[in-house]
C-alpha cells in the first residue's frame, strides 16, 4: 500500500479566510497582533471596502454572527438600515417597469433607484462594527484601520473577479452596468477610470487618497462620525444636493439589533444562522427537507440528489417569499416552518415527484456582497457578511467612499410584503452560520450571493456533514441552485446528470462558470485542528496564523 506523505504544515491556532487576498493579510496581520476574531474581522472589512469597492464598503451594511467561548453562546448583530424616513410607498408608482430578468432587483425609468443620490439607504455597517468591538474587541478601534489606510494611500492590484465585475455586462438584466455607475461621479471618474474613460485594466494599480483620509477620520473619532459628526454633515449635504431625500435624522436613527441566532438540528448537529430578516429559514428549510432522504444512498451530485436538492430549495424559496420579512412587519412562523410536522410532509411531496411552483425569486436582492470568517487563538469565531446591496455610483464628494444602492431591492409598487416603506428595513438572504458538534464550534461559514446563498451554505454544510468533505473540497464541489423552476447548474456537473432531470421534465441551465453560485468560505475546527477553505470563483484564500 503506497505511503501517504506526513503532513508538515504547521497547525494553526486561528485563521481567516474571505474573498480579497489584501483583505485577509489584513486580519491575518491582527490576529498575529493578539486581536480577537472580531477585531480581525472588522480589519478585513475596512480592507474590503478599499479593495472591492463595488461589493462592499462604509456606506453599506451587513450582519455579523459572534461566538464566544467565554460565554458559550453566540448572537447576530444586524446592521441595516432602512428606506429614508422621506420615502413614499408610489414614489415611483408611475416609472415602475418590473423586475430584472435574472430577479436580483427591480426596475424603475432611468436607473434612479439603482445608481445615484435617490438610490441611497440608510448605511448601518460601521454602527454595527463599533458595537461588535465594544462588546468584543481587544486592540484599539483605531488600529484596525491601519491596514485599509495602506492600501488606499499606497495602491491595490486590479484583480481578476474585481476587473469582471467592472466590465460586466448588466444591461441584459435590466440595470446599469457597474462600470458605468464608477463614472457617474466626477470622483468615480478620477478614481477607478483612465484618462480616456476606459476601465483600469487586469494588474493595474488603483489609489484612492480621499478614502484614506475618510478612514483616517473614522479611526480617530470612531463611527459616530460617520452618524452624526462631520462625515455625516458632509454625506447628507453631498446626496441631498443631488436629489437624494436621505437626512440626518435617517443617519442617527439606526439602530444595532442584536439578536438570537435561529438554531435547529440536522443529523445531531447543531446549526445556528441568523433569524429574520437574515437568511437562515432558507438553510434551515433546506437542511431539515433534505435530513428526510437517505442522501448518501443517492450518491453526490447525481440526478436524484439534485432533484431533490433543488425540491427543497424551491420549498424553502417560496415559504420564504410568502411568510418572512422585517419581524416589525412580518409574524415570520420559523417554528412551523422547520417542524419535523412540516418538513416531513415537504419530503413526501418531494418523494412522490411533485414539482414545487416558484416561477422566479420576487424578493430582489443584489449578488454583490462580500463575506469574511475568523476563528481566532482563544475560540471566538466572527463570521460576517456584507454588501453595499447594490452599488449606487454615488461617491460622496472628497471621501473616496461609494453610498449602497439598496432602494433598488424594494418594491417600487405599493402594497407588497417588500414595498418602500419609510424605515423598513429589506429581507437578507445573508447567512453567516456556525455548526456545532454538542456546545462545541467545527464549522463557521457564509457566502455573497443573494437568494444563492441559501442553497451554496446548504450544499457545503452537506458536503462537510454528510459527506465528510474537507472544508476547501466542500467548498470546491460543483453546486447547483434552483430559485425558479429551472434547475442552474454548475459546468462542472456531468451532462448525463443534466440529462436525466430533462429527462424528469426539468429545465436545466448549464453556467458557463466551472465555480458558479454564491462564493462560500468557511473554517472548520475537528479533532482540535482549524482548516479553511476559500471558493475558487473569487480571488481570495484561508490564512492560518
Amino acid at each position: 500500500m503506497a505511503r501517504r506523505p506526513e503532513r508538515k504544515v504547521p497547525k494553526a491556532n486561528a485563521m481567516i479566510t474571505a474573498p480579497q487576498p489584501e483583505a485577509v493579510s489584513a486580519g491575518a496581520e491582527v490576529l498575529r497582533s493578539g486581536g480577537t476574531a472580531v477585531d480581525a474581522a472588522i480589519a478585513c472589512a475596512m480592507t474590503q471596502g478599499v479593495v472591492d469597492p463595488l461589493m462592499c464598503g462604509i456606506g453599506g451594511f451587513g450582519m455579523l454572527h459572534v461566538y464566544d467561548p467565554a460565554t458559550q453562546t453566540g448572537k447576530v448583530y444586524e446592521g441595516f438600515g432602512g428606506c429614508p424616513l422621506e420615502s413614499r410607498p408610489d414614489m415611483w408608482k408611475d416609472i415602475a417597469l418590473g423586475v430584472t430578468t435574472d430577479g436580483f432587483g427591480f426596475i424603475v425609468k432611468d436607473f434612479i433607484n439603482e445608481a445615484g443620490a435617490q438610490s441611497v439607504t440608510a448605511p448601518g455597517l460601521l454602527r454595527m462594527l463599533s458595537k461588535a468591538h465594544a462588546d468584543h474587541g481587544k486592540l484599539s478601534w483605531s488600529e484596525l484601520f491601519d491596514p485599509a489606510i495602506s492600501w488606499a494611500k499606497d495602491g491595490w492590484l486590479m484583480r481578476p473577479h474585481v476587473h469582471t465585475v467592472f466590465n460586466q455586462n448588466e444591461r441584459k438584466y435590466g440595470r446599469m452596468n457597474y462600470g458605468d455607475k464608477l463614472g457617474l461621479t466626477p470622483d468615480g471618474r478620477r478614481i477607478y477610470l483612465d484618462e480616456d474613460g476606459s476601465y483600469k485594466s487586469l494588474g493595474s494599480t488603483i489609489r484612492n487618497p480621499d478614502l484614506a483620509a475618510t478612514l483616517e477620520v473614522l479611526a480617530r473619532e470612531g463611527a459616530e462620525s460617520f452618524y452624526t459628526g462631520s462625515i455625516a454633515s458632509h454625506i447628507i449635504e453631498d446626496v441631498r444636493s443631488q436629489g437624494g431625500i436621505l437626512t440626518a435624522a435617517d443617519l442617527e436613527q439606526i439602530a444595532v439589533e442584536i439578536t438570537r441566532p435561529l438554531s435547529f438540528g440536522y443529523r445531531g448537529w447543531r446549526v445556528d444562522a441568523p433569524s429574520p430578516p437574515g437568511g437562515g429559514i432558507l438553510v434551515g428549510q433546506i437542511l431539515r427537507i433534505a435530513e428526510q432522504f437517505d442522501l448518501a444512498s443517492l450518491g453526490h451530485n447525481s440526478t436524484e440528489y439534485i432533484r431533490v436538492l433543488a425540491e427543497a430549495m424551491k420549498i424553502a424559496l417560496r415559504d420564504k417569499e410568502q411568510f418572512i420579512g422585517d419581524p416589525k412587519y412580518s409574524d415570520n412562523p420559523v417554528d412551523r416552518l422547520l417542524s419535523d410536522e412540516y418538513v416531513r410532509t415537504c419530503a413526501q411531496a418531494i418523494r412522490s415527484g411533485e414539482k414545487a411552483n416558484i416561477e422566479r425569486a420576487k424578493l430582489a436582492e443584489s449578488r454583490h456582497t462580500t463575506h469574511v470568517s475568523v476563528v481566532d487563538a482563544r475560540g471566538m469565531i466572527a463570521t460576517m457578511t456584507h454588501t453595499l446591496g447594490n452599488p449606487s455610483g454615488f461617491i460622496v464628494k472628497d471621501t473616496g467612499f461609494m453610498l449602497n444602492g439598496a432602494m433598488s431591492t424594494f418594491d417600487p409598487m405599493p402594497g407588497n410584503p417588500n414595498s418602500i416603506v419609510p424605515g423598513r428595513r429589506r429581507y437578507s438572504s445573508m447567512a453567516p452560520s456556525i455548526i456545532y458538534d454538542g456546545n462545541e464550534p467545527v464549522l463557521t461559514l457564509g457566502a455573497p450571493g443573494a437568494s444563492w446563498i441559501g442553497p451554496a451554505v446548504a450544499q457545503v454544510i452537506l458536503n462537510v456533514l454528510e459527506w465528510g468533505m474537507d472544508i476547501q473540497e466542500a467548498i470546491s464541489a460543483p453546486r447547483m441552485v434552483s430559485t425558479s423552476n429551472a434547475i442552474d447548474i454548475s459546468n462542472r456537473i456531468p451532462m448525463p446528470v443534466q440529462k436525466g432531470l430533462e429527462q424528469l421534465g426539468y429545465e436545466v441551465r448549464r453556467s458557463h462558470l466551472s465555480y458558479a453560485f454564491a462564493a462560500v468560505h468557511g473554517i472548520t475546527r475537528f479533532d482540535g485542528e482549524l482548516r479553511g477553505g476559500a471558493d475558487p470563483q473569487r480571488d481570495g484564500y484561508a490564512e492560518g496564523v
